[in-house]
């Protein structure tokens, strides 16, 4: 059963620059990729994304081609950079417009986020590390999607300026057995759902 892998980056860069976030990313979708899951990256900042809580907001809205990728998906990664120890603006934005979407639903009349697992890749030179990912997370489960256990890598230099998670945070092992953990659970969780998806039951969108 083929999956598909998506990594929402939301990271304040644009286009080819250097992604920390991206850099961690990449270290699951190699295990990914060692499995056989199709995967693809999208960073928001390349988009045309307005503020808003709608899936389409016109006139020229974006938005739109990015959700046909989160439909398409079986997992999906939300990552961020850490800013004054919180998740980046362009995590909230994306939040807000997926929040704006979970009322649309897929052939049994769910929200388009079930039966969809997913996961957080957060980097940063200070403190936030695990408050991000907890927000994140509990986003993603408001709006339809399903977290397995452990799925939340990040990596975190000391405080203040400092090397980065391509500088500095490649090897350290704790971060590490948190990419296999959250490549593998979600996985795992995912082909479940590929045979025995969430019942349309008590929980459709009426």
């Amino acid at each position: 059963m083929a999956l598909r892998a998506l990594f929402l980056n939301t990271t304040l860069k644009y286009g080819d620059e250097k992604s920390n976030t991206e850099a961690l990313a990449d270290e699951v979708f190699d295990i990914y990729r060692e499995n056989g899951v199709e995967t693809e990256s999208v960073r928001i900042t390349d988009y045309n994304v307005p503020f808003g809580i709608s899936d389409d907001l016109g006139g020229g809205d974006e938005f739109p081609q990015i959700l046909k990728k989160v439909e398409a998906a079986d997992i999906v990664i939300i990552g961020t950079p850490i800013w004054l120890g919180e998740k980046s603006s362009v995590a909230k934005l994306l939040i807000e417009r997926l929040y704006g979407s979970a009322s649309l639903t897929n052939d049994k009349g769910q929200s388009i986020f079930y039966n969809k697992v997913g996961g957080v890749v957060v980097t940063g030179n200070e403190d936030g590390g695990k408050a991000a990912a907890k927000s994140i997370l509990y986003s993603m489960a408001h709006n339809g999607f399903t977290i397995p256990p452990n799925v939340d890598t990040y990596w975190v230099g000391d405080a203040g300026p400092g090397p980065s998670y391509m500088e500095a945070g490649t090897d350290n092992e704790f971060t590490k057995s948190h990419v296999k953990m959250l490549a593998w659970n979600t996985m795992h969780l995912a082909r479940l759902f590929k045979e025995h998806p969430i019942p349309a039951e008590g929980n459709t969108m009426e």
